[in-house]
């Protein structure tokens, strides 16, 4: 059966079942149960492998119960993104490489319905009162929304899937993203409650670095995780609660900010706190939660480089607090971060660590705001003589340079060499 022919009886098949099937009454097993009847039945003689027939089923029960078109690019595994620009341009990221698939949604309306069953499933609401919205599938990937009139396309949906199996620091190293040694002296600072920042551009692998270093986290421990959405993967913590935001209401209240969550956080008892990516004025809270006592906590921004990190930093807790001087803010962030990972998308779309580099403190200037915060890198990533404008190779490399702040090592009884 050619392509044209099975998308006609699946069409068929489905106006049949929305017609004459009591939808509501039917749970999914019943219904899938009762597709599979109809689809036998309306192939009859003609010639249909077993594959074609299970796929036909497929796409008549996900465009009733499912997410019709989404469910098969969901389930591929190989697919690391979706992005829907209205019901014609469905774009997927396989492999690091972007391709925009053959496949379409029947009409703008059947996209709507779509978007409204995943927002639903997180509780959260989108309209064209409150045209984007934030929020995760049942298995944690990461979805965004945004309706016209917003939206000049039609309907856009972005998702980031998130891998079935966590991120451990094991797949970090096969991957070539850090190296063993590298790996043991990341445990020894979370382990010694370093507060360690993980900065980077958009799907340079920040959430996946966490995730990684979560495992380090004593199984002791209470830890508290905040997010927008939901997607971090911490497994083995026993006393672990997550936290996420929610959006407001079409009457405009009942919104919970990231703000909001760790100023309760600090009340739960926490050993430490996990923000998954602070980009407003929460930078401020997170920082004075580091500075008083929660000490371990790890959190994630975007920054093209461990000195723009920082200067994203002044400008988020400058949202958070307009009257604050230049000084002032800098002092809290040398004193509060101890480590910054940097990650980056190199040219040949691998992601690599490119500078682990430890926050030494602040240096006053002569004049007002002139001070500076001073960094010292531990690790540099350096390209080989076998990279090529296709082909990034190289391995970050340990500088000169001796890590300064040991206290913290030495307080966790951690006399090994970094």
């Amino acid at each position: 059966m050619d392509f044209e022919r099975e998308q006609e009886l699946i069409a068929e098949i489905k106006r049949y079942v929305t017609e004459n099937l009591p939808l509501s009454r039917l749970s999914d097993e019943e219904l899938e149960e009762q597709v599979e009847n109809i689809v036998l039945a309306r192939i009859g003689d003609r010639y249909c492998s077993i594959e074609q027939r299970v796929s036909i089923v497929q796409q008549v029960y996900s465009s009733i119960r499912g997410f019709g078109l989404l469910d098969s690019i969901i389930s591929d595994d190989s697919i690391t993104e979706v992005m829907i620009n209205g019901p014609d341009n469905v774009f997927i990221e396989q492999n690091g490489r972007l391709f925009k698939l053959d496949k379409q949604f029947e009409s703008q309306r059947r996209l709507e319905d779509i978007i409204q069953r995943i927002v639903g499933l997180a509780g959260r609401e989108v309209n064209q009162a409150n045209p984007i919205c934030d929020t995760r599938l049942p298995d944690g990937s990461r979805v965004n929304v945004v309706l016209p009139p917003i939206a000049l396309c039609g309907p856009t949906l972005t998702i980031r899937k998130f891998s079935k199996t966590p991120m451990t620091i094991e797949k970090l190293i096969e991957y070539g993203s850090i190296t063993r040694e590298i790996a043991d002296k990341l445990e020894l600072f979370v382990r010694a409650k370093y507060n360690i920042f993980i900065s980077g551009g958009t799907g340079s692998g920040k959430t996946t670095f966490l995730n990684a270093l979560s495992n380090y986290i004593p199984k002791d421990e209470r830890v508290i995780t905040i997010e927008d959405s939901a997607e971090l993967q911490i497994t083995g913590i026993d006393n672990l609660v997550s936290l996420e935001t929610r959006n407001a209401n079409a009457a405009g209240a009942g919104q919970i900010t990231i703000r909001d969550l760790i100023k309760t956080s600090l009340r739960m008892r926490p050993e430490r706190i996990v923000v998954g990516e602070v980009r407003g004025g929460e930078a401020l809270d997170m920082l004075q939660a580091m500075n008083t006592g929660h000490d371990g906590s790890l959190s994630t921004g975007h920054a093209n480089s461990t000195e723009d990190m920082l200067s994203r930093l002044e400008t988020m807790v400058l949202q958070g607090a307009a009257g604050l001087p230049l000084e002032a803010i800098r002092q809290q962030i040398a004193s509060a971060v101890d480590i910054i990972i940097h990650l980056s998308r190199l040219r040949d779309k691998s992601r690599k660590t490119m500078e682990i580099t430890e926050v030494v403190g602040y240096e006053p200037g002569e004049g007002a705001g002139e001070g500076r915060i001073i960094l010292n890198p531990l690790y540099v990533f350096e390209e080989d003589e076998n990279s090529t404008l296709e082909k990034v190779s190289g391995s970050l490399r340990r500088t000169k340079n001796p890590l300064k702040n040991d206290f913290k090592l030495k307080l966790a009884g951690i006399k090994a060499e970094i």
